[in-house]
């Protein structure tokens, strides 16, 4: 009983991880098509955000609290600046989104090496999130449980945006028909910089709950941003549901597979996993419904 619930735990701690690290590339994916590889880089600018935030502040537990909503804005900033210079000029030529978006993230990992240099960075842990949650004799600690409430707390606020708000509705409608929407009187045009911000500022957040698992560094993106990728790609492009199962499947697979075997191992069988679920089912676990005849 205490191997399965520690399992299970890791499985969804894991699913957690990669939930918010893919929750805004699902966004700003399935909305405009963008195949932003500069995205792990914009998660590291929210690690180094919450760093710079506590040499400022000091206070572990305030800093980390004002970190999130300053990560936000930072990532969200970056992704605005991202595609009002370059993107804007290259939708629908996914290729070249992907070539130019690799320079970007190859340009901010070099900005991040002169700036806080080569060596990783700490970020020290609130106090309240110190030591664990006994459950059944099993060990849960709280920094993990911590980084599951707040990709939960994500998802249902970002569920809610996209469900109940005028701009939810209007990425929708962008999404399913992006002719449709204009003629319709919506500005898809400030609709992709609005989307693209909200999910460049979500890879902020996910940069936030990192620093608690280790180590920072200028490499820190390239860690997660195909995982990234493969969630989204799994659940289904722009489905935000989709992600949530792909992220939590995803992340108990691997966490089962890694206990009888290793990391590496774990990893080969869960992309083979992903690629053989692909092959029966290109479109991911969910489709998008579309008013388009074409």
């Amino acid at each position: 009983m205490e191997i399965l619930l520690s399992q299970l735990f890791n499985g969804l701690s894991g699913g957690s991880i990669l939930l918010l690290a893919a929750l805004g590339l699902a966004l700003t994916f399935g909305q405009m098509g963008v195949i932003n590889m500069a995205h792990g880089e914009f998660i590291m600018a929210g690690a180094y955000t919450a760093y710079v935030v506590q040499n400022l502040l000091g206070d572990a537990g305030l800093s980390l609290l004002v970190s999130l909503p300053a990560a936000f804005v930072v990532g969200g900033l970056l992704g605005i600046a991202l595609e009002a210079l370059l993107l804007r000029r290259m939708y629908h030529r996914p290729l070249d989104t992907l070539l130019v978006t690799f320079g970007v993230s190859l340009v901010l990992q070099q900005l991040a090496r002169d700036v806080f240099g080569t060596a990783g960075v700490d970020v020290a842990a609130p106090a309240w999130l110190s030591g664990p949650v006994v459950v059944f004799g099993t060990a849960f600690p709280k920094t993990r449980l911590f980084i599951l409430a707040l990709a939960l707390v994500a998802v249902a606020v970002l569920a809610s945006l996209l469900a109940f708000t005028p701009l939810g509705r209007r990425i929708r409608a962008t999404v399913q028909n992006r002719s449709l929407a204009e003629s319709s009187g919506i500005s898809s045009r400030r609709t992709d910089r609005v989307t693209f911000f909200v999910g460049s500022g979500l890879a902020g957040v996910a940069g936030v709950a990192l620093t608690l698992m280790g180590s920072i560094s200028s490499n820190l993106g390239t860690a997660y941003i195909v995982d990234a990728f493969l969630v989204v790609v799994v659940g289904g492009i722009g489905q935000i549901k989709g992600a949530v199962i792909a992220a939590f499947v995803l992340g108990v697979a691997q966490s089962w597979i890694e206990y009888s075997t290793t990391a590496s191992i774990a990893k080969v069988v869960v992309l083979a996993i992903v690629v053989a679920f692909l092959q029966l089912r290109p479109q991911g676990i969910f489709v998008v419904r579309t008013r388009s005849l074409v």
